[in-house]
């Protein structure tokens, strides 16, 4: 038993916020499953997890989304894990699904999520929305496929721990790495062990976005070992100039791309034409093309707040 990795085309769209989950449709938990349980995406708060849990229906559940908590995700992750023996079948879970008109990125409290790895080890996806308090510890885990963490500014503990896990059976990256002023330290040089690839042997997408390093952290990836074994790259959401998309010309061939996602960037008309012509056969995502001239020369990222 699988879960589907199917994204959207934008995957700051995510599927959670617009009605599915790992190719489910998303029911709500009202205390009662009133829903095949293996047939749908449960979405779950803090108050209704424990009964959720406890449920002997919860044994045929495949997908979790969980929000709503204000300070103590930590107690959301404590018993999640206090169940796993009763949550055989789960395989992915969206640890913060909190859409923006709910609450900014920057205000969703996080906790450490390592602990859901460790105690779910057949889990095939893990998500999470929001940085602040959140923390991965370098682990090994057999089976995750799909790692996506969604973040206005993404900590350069948190982004050193990510490339530090062995994740062998990986297919999926996607950081949002944001900007400094909502908790994004991170440098280019915590990516070094993931563009490497050595504890990434499956990875066929990596998504590297929302930065306002955008043009370096393209720079870096032009000459990243990585990258010729991938399918699909995203470098979009962030402040990509023409710098950075003459350092991706520049750099390997990016012509056995399925697909190049950069879309909200600050390419000029006439590197948009370069990177057509030089990537025909590529689905070559540059939507959003934002004048940089504006906003008196300041660069914005997709996310931040």
């Amino acid at each position: 038993m699988t879960i589907s990795l199917d994204l959207p085309r934008h995957t700051d769209e995510t599927d959670v916020y617009y009605g599915r989950y790992a190719g489910l449709p998303t029911v709500d938990f009202s205390g009662a499953f009133d829903h095949p349980p293996g047939e749908a995406a449960w979405s779950v708060d803090d108050s209704s997890l424990a009964g959720f849990v406890e449920a002997a229906e919860a044994a045929q559940v495949r997908a979790l989304v969980l929000f709503g908590w204000d300070e103590t995700p930590h107690l959301v992750v404590e018993k999640l894990v206090a169940g796993a023996h009763r949550l055989p079948a789960l395989r992915a879970i969206f640890f913060g699904a909190i859409p923006q008109e709910a609450q900014e990125m920057s205000w969703i409290n996080q906790t450490d999520v390592t602990p859901l790895l460790t105690a779910f080890p057949d889990l095939e996806r893990l998500e999470t929305r929001g940085s602040m308090g959140l923390r991965l510890s370098p682990v090994r885990h057999e089976r995750l496929r799909m790692l996506r963490i969604e973040s206005g500014g993404l900590g350069g503990e948190v982004v050193r721990g990510v490339a530090a896990c062995h994740l062998p059976a990986l297919e999926h990256l996607e950081l949002w790495l944001g900007v400094d002023e909502y908790g994004g330290d991170y440098t280019v040089e915590d990516l070094a062990p993931i563009l490497t690839g050595d504890r990434l042997p499956a990875l066929k997408h990596l998504g590297l976005q929302d930065s306002d390093r955008q043009d370096d952290v393209a720079a870096a990836v032009a000459t990243a070992p990585i990258v010729a074994r991938l399918d699909g790259l995203a470098l979009s959401m962030g402040t990509l100039t023409d710098e950075g998309a003459e350092a991706l010309l520049s750099g390997q061939p990016l012509t056995h791309l399925r697909r190049l996602d950069l879309h909200h960037h600050y390419l000029s008309d006439a590197m948009t034409a370069r990177l057509r012509a030089a990537l025909p056969t590529v689905d070559l995502d540059l939507d959003s093309q934002l004048d940089p001239d504006e906003d008196e020369g300041w660069l914005y990222t997709s996310v931040s707040e």
